[in-house]
């Protein structure tokens, strides 16, 4: 078996106004369902569970550290890492120390995916410049990959108080946290991340597979250039639903989805109204969405794998106030009926 090849999860905390059955769920409950679903993706033996950062009255979860800190109580070997943490409106050292506590309490399980997010509500929230994203990003990436090394830092930089010989604590309980550069599709990303030797989080949820794999070259080029190739590790995120067969899948899973992108789309865009057509097209074979039964979940992974030769697959399965129990019959499904076939089939490669 390939133990490099990992199934996870992952949640944005979304809050509908209404559900199909006329009841929105509070925020409260929402995040007790979060914690929930970490719990029983653990005891499934699922890998991964990553928590989103949002700064809006429809997504319950924006400080993800904490989030996270509740799920390591509660859990014993599953991984757990942010999605995404957004660099350009945070402090590095903040963030840095925080998931080194995330670390310390889980025992070595916390990671940063680190991105610069397509929802802009942060930047004037904590006094930054939209436009000034790219630039924010790329320098407070590289502060958070010294604190990451050192335990004291000397630094300076244009959007940061200067740092001398400033002690970086609490130190995680592994030698240094796991940075992800997470991304919809950038190539500017793409190769920072090669160029910087950081494994790369790919988001994709519109995309067809085959027309996002270039840039799985693009990154294994720009990461073998300066020297990373052993460091290279990509992963794939995207939606999904599983069913005991693909029309009860598309089914069930269409409301929530149509009804997530009409009510959650980032604010600087309008509301996304998606068909039925467009729903189906992007969960047919060669989509981008995971719906349906056991049998294609596995079938589109193993596609995407020979595309990208990932090492990761990431499943977001809450959205759209779907409900509970049906979040829990995916994991188990996910865990059960997916998980080991993936997992079987990739160590015989």
């Amino acid at each position: 078996m390939d133990a490099a090849f990992e199934l996870g999860l992952f949640t944005f905390g979304d809050l509908m106004p209404d559900t199909q059955a006329g009841k929105a769920v509070s925020a409260q409950q929402r995040m007790a369902e979060i914690v929930a679903a970490a719990k029983l993706a653990d005891a499934a033996g699922l890998d991964v569970f990553a928590v989103g950062e949002h700064h809006r009255l429809d997504m319950v979860v924006s400080a993800t550290p904490v989030v996270l800190a509740a799920i390591a109580a509660v859990t014993e070997r599953i991984r757990l890492a942010s999605a995404v943490t957004i660099l350009s409106t945070a402090d590095p050292v903040v963030v840095f120390e925080d998931f080194a506590s995330v670390d310390l309490i889980s025992g070595g399980r916390a990671e940063i995916i680190a991105g610069r997010g397509i929802f802009t509500e942060s930047f004037p929230l904590f006094g930054y410049e939209v436009a000034q994203s790219d630039d924010l990003f790329a320098e407070k990436l590289a502060l958070l990959m010294q604190l990451n090394a050192a335990e004291r830092v000397t630094w300076q930089g244009r959007f940061r108080t200067a740092l001398k010989d400033a002690p970086i604590a609490p130190r995680p309980v592994q030698s240094r946290l796991p940075i992800w550069i997470g991304s919809g599709g950038t190539k500017n990303s793409v190769e920072r991340a090669g160029a910087l030797g950081l494994p790369l989080a790919l988001a994709n949820i519109s995309m067809p597979p085959a027309k996002l794999a270039p840039l799985a070259d693009l990154y294994r080029r720009s990461g073998t250039e300066a020297g990373h190739a052993g460091a290279l590790k990509i992963s794939i995120g995207t939606h999904m639903y599983i069913g005991e067969n693909s029309q009860d899948a598309l089914n069930a899973f269409y409301p929530h989805y149509a009804g997530y992108f009409f009510t959650h789309t980032p604010s600087q865009w309008p509301a996304q109204e998606v068909s039925r057509a467009d729903f189906e097209g992007r969960a047919a074979p060669h989509g981008p969405i995971f719906v349906g039964s056991p049998q294609q979940i596995i079938d589109k992974i193993m596609y995407e794998r020979e595309l990208f030769g990932h090492q990761r697959f990431m499943g977001q399965i809450d959205m759209g106030g779907l409900p509970f129990a049906q979040v829990a019959r995916v994991i188990e499904m996910f865990a059960i009926k997916v998980a080991p076939v993936v997992r079987s089939a990739i160590g015989k490669l």
